[in-house]
């Protein structure tokens, strides 16, 4: 297999004793071998930690980062980011899975010229790891003023090359700012090639955002109004195209999978 270069992998984690293992694995598992996993613990109290250093007194391409005190996602990402080595960045977290053709498969399409960055469909399980029988279908190409509209790259599906666009780091904002990291992207390396195969397996969980819809919705106004600078009412305005797009035009990229040929 074509060495096509490092892909540094950024795993943020917080108190992810039950989950962390099967995404650990998910990474070992890649058909493409040349990676770092780069782990930031983020002050857990449970076994988090120990699991990792685990892995990585194994295997050397499994690193441990640690927060002295709980900082949040944004931050462990940016860390991660930051300490990263790799000629790509790409992110999951700890509760999610890759396909074990994930990196390979994507890293053929970052071959093309001027192809700065992609991501693919995925499906969803629940929290106790069976399938919901649904997948997220991925555009076949994404530019900003789509992505403006709603959220369309599954943050666990996404890479991005770094000899292109230098290291593209998250917002301070606590939640939704992989949606505004991939603004960026976009912003400054063009539209992205989305890969129609799903390739991750996303874990819906109790309380988390994506179920939380008002919870998103407050962060979503947060990415328009404080990160985009965009005016109080024009950030409003964003909101109802927002609200239109998700639930009734991304909406239909939600597939069953029983029902594809």
């Amino acid at each position: 297999m074509e060495d096509r270069g490092l892909v540094s992998v950024i795993m943020p984690a917080y108190n992810s004793e039950v989950f962390i293992t099967e995404s650990i694995q998910s990474v070992i598992r890649q058909t493409y071998p040349n990676w770092e996993l780069l782990i930031i613990d983020d002050a857990s109290s449970d076994t988090t930690k120990q699991i990792v250093q685990k892995f990585s007194s194994e295997d050397e391409r499994i690193k441990l980062l640690k927060n002295s005190t709980n900082a949040g996602t944004h931050h462990s990402r940016n860390k991660g980011i930051k300490a990263a080595s790799g000629n790509f960045i790409a992110f999951l977290d700890a509760d999610d899975q890759w396909k074990p053709q994930k990196l390979e498969k994507q890293l053929k399409v970052l071959s093309k010229p001027n192809v700065a960055a992609c991501f693919s469909s995925y499906e969803l399980i629940n929290e106790k790891g069976a399938s919901l029988q649904k997948k997220i279908q991925a555009l076949p190409v994404l530019d900003y003023d789509k992505l403006l509209k709603a959220n369309y790259v599954g943050n666990l599906t996404g890479i991005y090359n770094v000899s292109i666009l230098g290291k593209v780091y998250c917002p301070d904002i606590p939640k939704r700012q992989d949606w505004a990291l991939w603004l960026k992207v976009i912003e400054e390396g063009g539209p992205i090639e989305g890969i129609a195969e799903s390739l991750a397996v996303y874990r819906i969980r109790k309380n988390s955002i994506s179920t939380n819809k008002l919870e998103m919705l407050k962060y979503n106004f947060k990415v328009y109004h404080s990160v985009l600078k965009y005016g109080f009412f024009h950030s409003i305005w964003r909101m109802l195209i927002f609200l239109n797009e998700q639930f009734f035009v991304k909406s239909k990229q939600v597939r069953a999978i029983s029902n594809e040929k």
